[in-house]
């Protein structure tokens, strides 16, 4: 049964739906809806400050209530089944949790918000992070780290800023995440690329480019790659970083996805570098809140001074807001409580997924198995390209990704596709990947009828 006080809420918030009340306008008197409502005004009251709390209206003392903005209904697209948006599942984003650690931090670090804050980043912070990645095996001293407004500014950086090595080529694994290549691409840097497939990279082609190529560094997602989810053994890694250390190349590894690895004897590139040979990115964007712009770079000693040097060119410091709260946020535990849950969740829309490949898809299609983490990737027939199931499912409301701009020109392939289980809900994607196969399907018989026609007409 409602009670007085949700009828209260619900009539507003119809009002805000239909634009009857709009930004700026005044509620009715406490005293006139609990007349209206036959109820007492504790409990108009209490309407109040529920809707106060869902932002949607706010108190001027001695004037009443007024409208924040316009009520936006959510509207639940029940035919929607989203394998393309790869930011962190809405449904378990911790937003009151993180909303009280924001409040904290302007109480903490007010004065800061309004001052130029440590280029390197909060000294706090920095040794909140350093706490937390022992958990990944990556030890390192808060001096090392350096705090930047997400993973990508980072990587757009290191094109461009020179390494003590004094090389000028970027090599990249193909594919690779489109952002990095976007950068390369925009500043007009020398790349070379390496295949990497779910089976890994030909650790002898790798050690052919090192020797025989200017190798600024070694751009790497080591676990659960973006587009394909492979993650590297760590005798591998072992193996990439003791290459590195022999041609004087240095690694930057992407670990964005690292804390949803399931396997506790699985190490980071960072764990088997005792040169400082291996810079490391921890990015919160995937596993939290994307709109933090927030991540951690661990750098060798030799280069923090000129990174900081080109990350004041491009924004000087990082939000002190964000990261006070952030700081607030792991040292209270709640991240670690967050992590916990996203990890069963991932794990499961993941498993479900490869079952669902598994069972439905052609036997002429091909697609990954990583363990967890976001993505998967299906190789299609030859003669199927990924621009075309794209089309054909965006026309039934299924959104995958088509990953041919995850490649660089000598590399490209345009029958691969990435599907992303972070948003997507767990009860579609049975769904989605049946008409994923029936797409898969109808090219088939479009292109068998085509050439059964010309061998009769032949």
């Amino acid at each position: 049964m409602s009670t007085k006080y949700n009828k209260i809420m619900e009539a507003i918030k119809r009002q805000l739906e239909d634009g009857t009340l709009v930004a700026g306008s005044k509620l009715p008197s406490v005293r006139q809806l609990s007349e209206r409502f036959s109820c007492s005004k504790n409990t108009v009251i209490k309407a109040y400050e529920e809707l106060e709390k869902q932002h949607l209206i706010y108190a001027v003392p001695k004037s009443g209530y007024f409208v924040v903005h316009e009520f936006q209904k959510v509207t639940h697209e029940n035919d929607v089944i989203d394998f393309l948006s790869a930011g962190p599942d809405k449904s378990v984003m911790p937003y009151i949790e993180f909303q009280h650690c924001i409040n904290q931090a302007i109480e903490l670090y007010k004065e800061a918000l309004f001052t130029y804050a440590d280029q390197q980043g909060l000294s706090s912070l920095r040794v909140q992070v350093v706490k937390y990645l022992q958990n990944l095996q990556v030890f390192t001293q808060p001096e090392r780290v350096v705090v930047v407004s997400g993973s990508q500014q980072a990587l757009n950086l290191f094109v461009s800023m020179p390494f003590p090595n004094g090389k000028k080529t970027i090599l990249i694994e193909q594919p690779t995440y489109f952002g990095f290549i976007e950068s390369i691409n925009l500043q007009q840097a020398n790349v070379l690329g390496i295949e990497l497939t779910m089976e890994g990279i030909d650790l002898d082609r790798l050690e052919y480019l090192f020797r025989n190529n200017d190798i600024k560094f070694f751009y790497m997602i080591p676990r659960f790659h973006n587009p394909l989810g492979h993650s590297y053994s760590n005798s591998e890694k072992k193996k990439i970083v003791e290459l590195a250390e022999k041609y004087d190349v240095y690694i930057v590894e992407d670990d964005f996805l690292g804390d949803l690895d399931s396997d506790a004897k699985s190490d980071p590139l960072f764990s088997f570098d005792p040169s400082g040979r291996v810079i490391y990115i921890k990015s919160f964007s995937k596993i939290f809140l994307p709109g933090l712009r927030i991540a951690t770079v661990i750098l060798p000693t030799i280069m923090i001074s000129n990174f900081l040097r080109y990350k004041f060119s491009s924004d000087f410091n990082s939000s002190a807001l964000s990261q006070g709260a952030l700081e607030i946020y792991l040292k209270s535990g709640m991240f670690d409580s967050h992590l916990k849950k996203i990890k069963e969740i991932y794990h499961n829309k993941m498993q479900l997924l490869q079952e669902s490949c598994e069972r439905l898809l052609p036997a002429n299609t091909d697609f990954s198995k990583p363990t967890s983490g976001f993505y998967l990737s299906i190789s299609l027939p030859e003669h199927v390209s990924a621009k075309q199931i794209v089309h054909l499912l965006n026309e039934q409301n299924v959104f995958v990704d088509d990953a041919s701009r995850m490649f660089l020109p000598a590399y490209k392939k345009d029958n691969l596709i990435r599907l992303s289980i972070s948003q997507v809900d767990e009860s579609k994607i049975k769904l989605g990947v049946e008409r994923l196969a029936e797409c898969i399907a109808s090219i088939d018989s479009r292109r068998n009828k085509f050439a059964s026609h010309n061998f009769l007409r032949f």
